[in-house]
């Protein structure tokens, strides 16, 4: 048990950084179609080769499939990503995080929207405390940034409701071909709509112009941040089960706060502080009331 525990720790110690190494890029003067293209690019020979492992001996992709691997990897994490990085410009990486935490809710929503799936009283209890947590947090950073928090917590709020929407619509492909396979494949695509959206945006030239930091921080954003975590964190499942792993990833907004003031030099307030306490208390309370509901 306690190996897959520390393997869901590091998992999200790991994801928590990507939100850091962002942060530090901006500073020399990237822009953010730049910056998720470099990230992508040296991400997309992992993913390929773990959709690669995955599929072994599995059988191939129908057209439906395929269908469904591009659209959840342009929603789920092409748009994700490239809305939170964009949002990453206007706001600290602490309240990019407690936003990107409140996902559980916007999976629960997005089901009562669809099909007026039914919401337990613990579910609107947590939902609520969580939400003022978020609120706390972005009035103390609006006060200080002004319009600009405002539009990057929008950003980073749509970021995390099209990864709800790839939450919710991947069920059925997860069955068919496997959450490692799935991921592979979905981030993949991601890869070359990232790809495609620099090739169409920016003169080539644009990506030899970037500081050689950049370069060095994106491939750490690649493997550190992005698919070292995943593996982590699926081989965590396998040896606790997805609730505990779940649960080791609270640590992750505390992780990237304690970075945050770290490396980033962000300030930390008595405002964050009960913030952050709020919105982990919600969701915690969230997450354990879900097994109230009926069947």
């Amino acid at each position: 048990m306690l190996p897959g525990l520390a393997l869901a720790l590091a998992g999200s110690i790991a994801f928590s950084g990507k939100a850091i190494i962002v942060k530090l890029a901006y500073r020399y003067g990237v822009d953010a179609v730049t910056l998720i293209m470099y990230r992508m690019l040296f991400a997309l020979p992992i993913f390929l080769a773990m959709a690669w492992w995955a599929g072994r001996g599995k059988p191939a992709l129908s057209g439906r499939d395929w269908l469904g691997v591009v659209g959840l990897g342009f929603t789920g994490y092409y748009l994700s990503s490239f809305l939170d990085f964009a949002g990453l410009q206007y706001i600290t990486a602490s309240l990019e995080r407690l936003i990107l935490y409140l996902n559980p809710t916007l999976v629960m929503l997005l089901g009562w929207a669809l099909s007026r799936r039914p919401f337990a009283r613990g579910q609107l209890a947590g939902m609520a405390i969580s939400y003022c947590g978020i609120l706390l947090v972005f009035g103390h950073e609006i006060g200080m940034e002004g319009g600009q928090a405002a539009l990057g917590a929008l950003l980073v709020f749509a970021s995390a409701a099209t990864y709800a929407v790839y939450l919710v619509y991947s069920g059925q492909l997860v069955q068919r071909l496997g959450s490692l396979r799935l991921v592979g494949l979905a981030t993949s695509v991601a890869c070359l709509f990232c790809l495609l959206q620099f090739a169409l945006l920016r003169p080539l030239s644009a990506a030899t112009e970037v500081a050689s930091q950049v370069i060095w921080l994106s491939v750490l954003n690649a493997t550190l941040c992005t698919a070292v975590p995943v593996l982590l964190v699926m081989m965590a499942i396998e040896r606790i089960g997805p609730a505990m792993a779940a649960q080791a990833g609270m640590i992750g907004p505390i992780s990237t706060i304690l970075m945050g003031v770290a490396i980033l030099g962000e300030p930390f307030t008595a405002w964050i502080a009960a913030g952050t306490v709020l919105v982990i208390a919600g969701i915690f309370v969230f997450s354990h009331s879900r097994k109230t509901l009926p069947p």
